[in-house]
């Protein structure tokens, strides 16, 4: 059964730092892409990041040079390093990994940015 365990994020202040994580099992990952996605209240869900196996990496244009992604192929995971946070940061956090016809989500960590 494949699952990917979210950890990380809650409330910072505007300009903070959190770090996301995202370990998936039950299947192997390596091979493929990983990221993350968020929805704020009232809004869709929308790509924040992805990383590729060799290391490539995307971004919304609203989190660069302010967020990075990573990944550990023998761990089966991939990480989010957000800094200097704004409040229009906050949202539900989303771990994601396509395979084959399937894509797996994790099950969301809240992050709030707020004075």
């Amino acid at each position: 059964q494949v699952q990917l365990v979210q950890s990380g994020g809650g409330l910072v202040q505007p300009g903070g730092s959190l770090r996301l994580s995202c370990a998936a099992s039950g299947s192997d990952f390596s091979a493929g892409v990983m990221g993350w996605y968020r929805q704020a209240p009232g809004k869709q869900r929308e790509l924040v990041a992805t990383i590729s196996s060799g290391g490539r990496t995307n971004y919304a244009d609203s989190v660069k040079d302010r967020f990075t992604i990573s990944r550990d192929n023998a761990k089966n995971t991939v990480d989010l390093q957000m800094n200097s946070l704004k409040p229009e940061d906050t949202a539900v956090y989303y771990c994601y990994a396509p395979k084959l016809f399937t894509v797996y989500w994790g099950p969301g960590t809240q992050v709030t940015v707020s004075s």
